[in-house]
């Protein structure tokens, strides 16, 4: 009997999905489960949004479109970057994505020979380090530290390039960190010599700073992003690439031979988030700021230490060490004895092991109750009073 290829049983789980999916059963069996562990906006996509989708629809633009995406989206994230971020970008070196995940198999299917190497910091997004393996490439880590608020080692980032390095991962507003990076740090990697692959998906979601793009640094540079967590739109899987141009086609290749292209309605959808919801970002992205000081100020006060303040995106890194060392046996058992859905540090590499990351990405109501839950549970296994 034939057996699964070794790439798909080597490929490692999606720990946040396991954890999901264990609280979506809980909840079909009639627990009460307080979800802290998706990176997912609760709020509705706005209503513009969803009528220019619904209007597409019913206009019949339901057909592929052009493998690069639809000329007028294309257009609408060029006057995006030129209006935020002061770089003009060709709406020809644009390739729009069902989503971004595609788009970073895109990219690293661009660049990747065998064993090529990605140097990407550690803590990491958890599918990184899977999307470079899985095309045959090598992730490189340099550790960051929350005593230098997460931000790269630019010295030890350069002593890690190499002859076999393909690109510079970076990810600023961080997950799992909330580290926004400055001009400073952003012009310095744009320095060392080797394409920067930055993602920018948390772009919008800063509090008390301002983010940047490497664009404004280099152009030999890819930046990925999209509309599931600025806009709600999740769902609707909706994301792009910006490319130097002579990796432009061969991309476009891979994607008409691999996804044709993203839905016709989504893409006007996104036309109207990028023009249309300016009111509505303002009000999602305040509401993040009052969640994220409430879930600051209440994990500290439960004895969950915060070793630094995110900066941006929604979520808050816990060191957990005291309760446990092994994060996922620990998220899993705060799961099962108090019903609070939490993501273990060890799906965000090694140096998260230990650690504990929290959404914000929920109602308020809903935090003070985990927090609460929390308490409990930290009492029951340290036997202390809080």
């Amino acid at each position: 009997m034939r057996q699964p290829s070794q790439r798909s049983l080597n490929i490692p789980p999606f720990i946040v999905m396991d954890v999901l999916e264990k609280a979506q059963k809980m909840e079909r069996e009639g627990r009460s489960v307080i979800h802290m562990e998706i990176g997912e906006p609760d709020f509705e996509t706005p209503e513009v949004v969803r009528q220019a989708a619904i209007e597409a629809i019913e206009m019949g633009d339901t057909r592929y479109t052009h493998s690069l995406g639809l000329i007028d989206l294309r257009e609408a994230i060029s006057e995006h970057y030129e209006l935020r971020y002061g770089v003009k970008v060709d709406p020809g070196r644009i390739i729009v994505t069902p989503g971004t995940s595609p788009a970073l198999l895109l990219i690293f299917a661009a660049l990747l020979e065998a064993g090529g190497e990605v140097l990407m910091n550690d803590p990491h997004y958890a599918c990184y380090p899977n999307f470079v393996s899985f095309l045959g490439g090598q992730p490189v880590y340099s550790p960051v530290f929350a005593r230098n608020g997460y931000f790269p080692d630019l010295d030890d980032m350069a002593g890690r390039i190499g002859a076999h390095t393909a690109a510079v991962l970076i990810n600023s507003p961080g997950n799992p960190t909330g580290a926004v990076l400055d001009e400073d740090i952003l012009g310095a990697i744009a320095g060392m010599g080797v394409p920067v692959v930055s993602d920018e998906i948390y772009h919008g979601l800063v509090y008390g700073t301002k983010e940047h793009s490497i664009l404004e640094f280099t152009e030999e540079a890819f930046v990925l992003n999209g509309f599931s967590k600025l806009y709600a739109m999740t769902g609707w899987r909706l994301g792009y690439v910006i490319a130097p141009e002579r990796f432009v086609r061969p991309m476009q290749k891979m994607q008409q031979n691999f996804f044709i292209s993203a839905a016709a309605f989504v893409q006007r959808a996104g036309i109207a988030a990028l023009r249309h919801t300016s009111t509505e970002v303002q009000e999602m992205v305040r509401t993040y700021g009052r969640r994220r000081k409430l879930l600051l100020s209440g994990l500290r006060e439960i004895g969950l230490p915060v070793p630094a303040d995110p900066q941006g995106a929604f979520y808050v890194l816990v060191d957990a060490r005291h309760l446990d060392s092994d994060s996922y046996r620990l998220a899993f058992d705060i799961l099962e004895r108090v019903g609070v859905a939490v993501t273990p540090g060890i799906d965000f590499g090694p140096s998260a092991e230990g650690h504990l990351r929290f959404s914000y990405a929920n109602s308020s109501e809903n935090l003070s109750e985990g927090i609460r839950r929390l308490s409990e549970y930290i009492r029951e296994v340290t036997h202390d009073d809080i």
